[in-house]
């Protein structure tokens, strides 16, 4: 089975896409005190340690979104 080049580019952009809304998400849960998760929140006044683990994961989750992006993006076809 192959995989065009044009599917590549547009898993790429889904991707790219996802990144500017996790830092959206972070900035306003940094400015709130609580960051969402699922259909409820962790506050940070609550529960600070597992409102910075939550905070860790979003930002891996944004890097590896960016690389899952670039490398689609700009991988040659073997």
């Amino acid at each position: 089975m192959t995989i065009s080049l044009s599917e590549n580019l547009l898993v790429a952009l889904v991707s790219l896409g996802l990144v500017p809304w996790i830092i959206w998400t972070v900035r306003r849960g940094l400015r709130s005190g609580m960051l969402p998760i699922g259909r409820t929140h962790v506050r940070r006044d609550e529960r600070p340690q597992a409102f910075n683990m939550l905070l860790w994961v979003y930002a891996l989750v944004a890097l590896l979104a960016a690389y899952i992006a670039f490398d689609l993006a700009f991988a040659g076809e073997p």
